[in-house]
């Protein structure tokens, strides 16, 4: 594998195979009929809140000018982080709202079958804290006098409304539980890649029509 851009230095304590999280925002607010459509989908039952029936929500002719923002943002973060060397981008697989009421929590989790995963926080009242986990094993806990990037097993992240975050998909996370009266709406979505994928000559060679 020629995959090493350049030696590791001494003396050094570098952060190594970093985990990228974005933070964004988008150029404009939902309109009034946008918000509308969101409040109105009809719901299901989910651990710790409720989220919507339709599982493709950003593919609703409604929804087409949202999309179109979070999509270029998506990519804006896919290629930045990943820089690509062959023909290859994502395309949003499924999307759908989250309905959180007071004394409602959205449990922790992870995106199977995703590559990048989004929240968009849509109407939310009270500054939520996204957290995301470090699910790598600890076996001997050393409790630390203070935190910092290489001993924290929780970081979080503010979602307040307008704002995109955007992570891989196998990142564990969750939101507490709402203490607000004012019902939080986010909507989710997953991507995968579309494309050539791998290296032929390394046997990993894909191609993925989307």
């Amino acid at each position: 594998m020629n995959d090493v851009i350049k030696p590791v230095p001494k003396n050094e304590i570098l952060s190594l195979f970093s985990v990228p999280v974005g933070n964004y925002t988008l150029s404009r607010e939902l309109t009034k009929k946008e918000l509308a459509f969101i409040i109105k989908q009809p719901q299901r039952n989910n651990l710790g809140n409720t989220t919507s029936t339709n599982n493709t929500i950003l593919e609703r002719k409604e929804l087409s000018s949202l999309k179109k923002l979070i999509f270029e943002k998506v990519l804006e973060y896919f290629n930045q982080v990943y820089s690509p060397k062959y023909q290859v981008s994502l395309r949003i697989t499924q999307s759908w709202i989250n309905y959180t009421k007071q004394g409602q929590f959205h449990h922790k989790h992870r995106h199977p079958n995703s590559y990048i995963s989004g929240i968009y926080y849509v109407d939310t009242i009270e500054t939520d804290k996204v957290f995301f986990h470090n699910d790598r094993s600890q076996m001997i806990d050393l409790p630390p006098t203070s935190w910092n990037n290489w001993n924290s097993k929780t970081w979080w992240i503010e979602g307040t409304k307008g704002n995109l975050i955007l992570f891989p998909s196998y990142l564990e996370h969750n939101v507490e539980t709402l203490n607000s009266d004012h019902t939080r709406i986010s909507l989710s979505f997953n991507t995968f890649p579309v494309g050539t994928i791998g290296e032929e000559q390394d046997l990993t060679g894909l191609k993925l029509e989307g």
